[in-house]
């Protein structure tokens, strides 16, 4: 066999398998669980603060009757915030509330949990990698804040944990939360 006989079809082996790589299809947003946490960290930092917002979120504790309360009342009660559908980007009132939430947290001293969730909609892992990135926006927003980083940790239930059931507009808004649990 030549060299011309064997090169021909080494080269056309290499062109289709060429061809095939640069048709390979996009990663789609499910490739988003996959991304390394300080990547999405950073990213987060700038989504926080750069993104509009369409519809206001139900914040379940005013932030005005968190004066009010001493700190073994402000333990069982660190507020939770409240997203829009598909979104992450805290809103003015999560912003508000959450400053609540970090003066606590910075008077205790205590570790926590920060809590991802979604509403029923949507595929597990993407709201899996949903309820990370809306955990990961409170986290970044509490650092912001003053709240040393090492005292947080963030996980994400995506749809698993509702608060209310039902497949409601209303029931649909208070699952898509991100929620506190102290861990010391």
């Amino acid at each position: 066999m030549s060299l011309k006989n064997i090169f021909k079809p080494a080269l056309l082996l290499v062109l289709v398998l060429a061809l095939a790589a640069g048709c390979a299809k996009k990663p789609t947003e499910d490739a988003t669980a996959n991304v390394d946490q300080t990547e999405i960290a950073q990213e987060q930092v700038a989504a926080v603060s750069e993104q509009p917002v369409t519809e206001e979120p139900v914040v379940s504790q005013p932030v005005h009757d968190m004066n009010n309360m001493n700190h073994e009342d402000m333990a069982a009660k660190l507020v939770r915030v409240h997203f829009d559908f598909d979104q992450y980007v805290l809103t003015p009132e999560a912003r508000m509330a959450l400053a609540g939430n970090a003066e606590y947290l910075k008077s205790r001293g205590s570790r926590v949990q920060i809590e991802g969730h979604c509403d029923e909609r949507g595929s597990d892992e993407y709201n899996l990698a949903l309820g990370e990135k809306r955990a990961l926006a409170v986290k970044n927003y509490l650092v912001s804040l003053g709240v040393m980083a090492d005292r947080m940790t963030v996980i994400s239930y995506g749809e698993e944990i509702p608060l209310v059931m039902g497949n409601t507009e209303d029931a649909w808004a208070q699952n898509r939360r991100a929620e506190f649990k102290e861990l010391n």
